[in-house]
C-alpha cells in the first residue's frame, strides 16, 4: 500500500469576524506564551548535559516543532482569509453567516450556522459551508426543502428560520 495522499481541496477562504479572533488568539498565545515556555524548558533540560539520554529535552524539542508548525500554518492561513463582516442584502436566503433552524423529514428541530471551514470544531453548532449539508443550504429561501446524500443515507430538511443576528 503507497504512503502517497492526494492532496485535499484547499476549503474556502472565507471566516467570520469571530473565528478569525479565535485562530488569532490561538496565534497569539502559541508564540507568546506557550513557545517561550516550551523554549526555556529545553534549554534547562539541554544544560543538564547528556541530550541523547534526555527525554525532557528530546520532548520539548518535538514540541516546538509542532508549535512552529501550528505557528506556520495558522499565519498563512490568516494571511489568505477574506473576514466577512456584514450580512448579505438579501437576508430572505442563506449565505455566509447565517444561523438556519431546519426539520428534518423525522420532526426533529435543528439549529446550525454556516461558517467556513476553519472554524467548525471551534463552535458547536456550527457547520462548513463547504459540508454537503452547507453546500445544498447556500441560496436557498425560508419554507424550501433540501435533500442531502449522507454517509447514512439521503435525509430530507426543510429551512425553518434563517438569521443573520443571534437569537433573531
Amino acid at each position: 500500500m503507497s504512503r502517497f495522499r492526494p492532496p485535499q481541496p484547499q476549503g474556502s477562504l472565507y471566516i467570520t469576524p469571530e473565528g478569525a479572533r479565535r485562530l488569532k488568539a490561538e496565534l497569539d498565545a502559541l508564540w507568546r506564551v506557550e513557545r517561550p515556555r516550551v523554549t526555556q524548558a529545553v534549554a534547562e533540560a539541554a544544560a543538564q548535559g547528556d541530550r541523547s539520554e534526555n527525554a525532557e529535552y528530546t520532548y520539548g524539542k518535538r514540541r516546538l516543532r509542532e508549535i512552529d508548525r501550528r505557528v506556520r500554518f495558522l499565519r498563512k492561513r490568516l494571511e489568505g482569509l477574506t473576514v466577512v463582516e456584514t450580512a448579505p442584502a438579501d437576508r430572505t436566503r442563506v449565505y455566509f453567516g447565517a444561523w438556519v433552524s431546519l426539520e428534518r423529514d423525522d420532526g426533529v428541530r435543528l439549529d446550525y450556522r454556516i461558517v467556513g471551514p476553519d472554524e467548525i470544531d471551534l463552535a458547536p453548532g456550527c457547520i462548513s459551508m463547504d459540508s454537503p449539508l452547507g453546500r445544498a443550504l447556500l441560496r436557498r429561501a425560508r419554507d424550501e426543502e433540501v435533500t442531502v446524500e449522507l454517509p447514512g443515507g439521503s435525509r430530507t430538511f426543510c429551512i425553518v428560520a434563517i438569521a443573520y443576528e443571534r437569537g433573531a
